[in-house]
């Protein structure tokens, strides 16, 4: 059933301009606008994200967006000079620029978009 259909992620956002704005300048990805005002953004080959408006809106609490990198700190360094501000969580332990490493997984920098919703990027080891 699924093998003949490309499946994609959404999430809600509260201001579609302000979305629109910050993937597609600040973070530099491909961003259209689509039927019904839902914005997609293209990423890696045909890879859809689809964000949408949502009047009761209230940011996601968890990583709704992960962005593999092959340098964390390069994207990290990129990111804080478009303005983006990294997240510390308490239980992890991130250095001076909000990176978390971990023997058990990947280094990890969380940051939001202007609703409040959690990205990260990511360097796999």
């Amino acid at each position: 059933m699924f093998r003949t259909t490309e499946a994609f992620s959404s999430f809600a956002v509260d201001d579609m301009a302000r979305a629109r704005q910050f993937y597609g300048e600040t973070l530099g990805i491909s961003v259209s606008e689509e039927e019904m005002g839902v914005l997609s953004l293209r990423l890696h080959g045909d890879t859809a994200v689809m964000i949408y408006p949502k009047p009761d809106f209230a940011p996601a609490t968890y990583t709704v967006l992960n962005f593999p990198v092959d340098d964390i700190e390069a994207a990290v360094d990129d990111l804080t000079g478009r303005g983006v501000s990294f997240e510390r969580y308490e239980g992890f332990d991130a250095d001076e620029k909000g990176i978390v490493r971990d023997e058990l997984g990947p280094a990890i920098a969380w940051f939001r978009d202007p609703a409040g919703n959690v990205l990260s990027v990511l360097q796999e080891k």
